[in-house]
């Protein structure tokens, strides 16, 4: 076990080395460029669109899920444990400047999302049973049939990586989260935790068995009211610390600011932090949280009711925003506004979260607030993710045999709450970082299409993709 760790760590270290964070950002900046900066450019149209789809009835267009579903099951699969324990081990390992250099991939990132959402609407195919299907495998082959390799590629490793990072790791993380709760609150049960966690486990294969029975419009149906709410709940927690500290968080902004380009002199040389590192986690982190540039979030916004790919291109751009810009600062602000004690140098994780919600609930009410989110943040992630992989595995095998993949991913979230997971975590994350590879390839030559969509605002796609026969 150790000899496999070892290496995957090895192989992590190039697959999210420098050459990867580069691409990514590379990627961000040509599309803000060749978009016209549409994440700024189209900011108060994308709250407009976003937030009032919360309050309307769209009307009936092709497609699988509404807008809004689209982006609920998306931002479930973003909206995650990476937004408590990720910024978390942030701060720690770069200093609160990484955060900065997290809003700066998220603001990357808004492009390179928009642009993976048009381009998954205009490549869309539809099925024989009518269902639309689309993301980086069918806008890879737009690219040519000598692409289509690179396009199977990418629906191996997604649907290989859904078992992972969007299955046993978040069926683990919900069970820790209720395991943690009940040592919190009733000390003496120690010996219940085993059964609980297998009860956690058992509790989600159902809940996944039954999303992925339902399909798209069921796990879309189930994100649009579950996303709004676990995310309500965690920011108004977040605020509570916040306020509560106000102090604290006018010092923490400027920490941010500072420590981004001169760690050094902000933290006194604390762990040797330097603006390397907190560059390098902050990117990374903020890549890992909002996903842009991955390829997952345009195989859910294939299936919207829409005729506009720019139109869902918005809705990509705000998930990157809620995701990075709105719940992972208010995460990282109620930890330095708290005063937590920090352990810059060395990894730290949600309890760095606990401890700043402890000033202000108290610590077993802090404890129970935190368990609840990152169990709802593990069940939304794992019912997106269990409609990527499934989506992936379709294409591979045309649509074949995909109640034995529901069975094994069903599987592996009764089996995921009671294992060691040191080494899925690890492969999980190399996982992510080869899909990343494929979907990059497509997107820089597509970048041309994106372009030109941007420029005609609301116009059915070209050369009529959505009604292309998949099997």
């Amino acid at each position: 076990m150790e000899a496999v760790l070892r290496l995957n760590e090895r192989l992590s270290a190039v697959v999210w080395g420098w050459p990867m964070l580069a691409l990514l950002v590379l990627a961000g900046v040509v599309f803000s460029v060749r978009t016209r900066f549409v994440q700024f450019r189209r900011f108060g149209d994308m709250l407009h669109l976003t937030l009032g789809a919360f309050s309307r009835r769209e009307p009936t267009r092709p497609g699988e899920v509404t807008p809004l579903q689209a982006m609920t099951t998306a931002l479930a699969a973003t909206v995650g444990t990476g937004n408590i324990a990720g910024v978390a081990g942030a701060i720690a390992l770069g200093g609160p400047g990484a955060v900065f250099w997290m809003w700066v991939s998220a603001f990357l990132g808004m492009a390179t999302k928009y642009a993976e959402v048009v381009l998954a609407v205009r490549y869309r195919q539809r099925a024989a049973d009518g269902r639309f299907y689309g993301g980086p495998m069918y806008y890879i082959c737009a690219l040519g049939r000598g692409f289509r390799p690179l396009a199977w590629a990418f629906a191996l490793l997604g649907a290989l990586a859904a078992f992972g990072i969007g299955n046993m790791v978040q069926a683990n993380t919900a069970a820790d989260a209720a395991t943690f709760a009940l040592a919190a609150l009733f000390p003496g049960l120690t010996g219940a935790q085993a059964p609980l966690r297998t009860t956690v486990g058992i509790l989600l294969s159902l809940a996944v068995t039954l999303a992925l029975t339902g399909g798209a419009a069921l796990i879309g149906r189930a994100t649009e009211r579950l996303v709004p709410w676990m995310s309500a709940l965690y920011a108004l927690a977040a605020l509570t610390v916040i306020l509560r500290n106000l102090p604290g968080a006018g010092r923490a902004l400027g920490d941010i600011v500072r420590c981004a380009f001169s760690p050094e002199s902000a933290l006194g040389g604390a762990a040797g932090i330097g603006m390397r590192a907190a560059l390098r986690c902050g990117m990374e982190r903020g890549m890992f949280s909002h996903e842009a540039g991955m390829g997952s979030a345009p195989i859910a916004h294939a299936g919207a009711q829409t005729e506009a790919p720019d139109r869902q291109g918005l809705f990509g751009i705000f998930e990157v925003f809620a995701d990075t810009i709105v719940i992972c600062t208010l995460t990282a602000l109620a930890i330095l506004a708290s005063g937590a004690k920090v352990p810059y140098g060395r990894a730290a994780g949600s309890e760095l979260v606990i401890f700043a919600f402890g000033t202000a609930f108290g610590n077993g009410l802090a404890a129970l607030l935190t368990a609840a989110c990152l169990a709802l943040f593990a069940l939304s992630t794992m019912l997106a993710w269990s409609l990527y992989g499934e989506r992936c595995f379709a294409y591979l095998t045309g649509g074949r045999a995909t109640a034995l993949y529901r069975a094994l991913f069903a599987l592996a979230a009764a089996l995921g709450a009671s294992m060691r997971l040191e080494a899925v975590w690890a492969l999980a994350g190399t996982l992510n970082g080869l899909m990343a590879a494929p979907n990059l390839v497509a997107l820089f030559p597509l970048s041309g299409e994106v372009a030109r969509i941007s420029r005609h605002i609301g116009q059915k796609p070209r050369g009529g993709c959505a009604q292309t026969v998949l099997y």
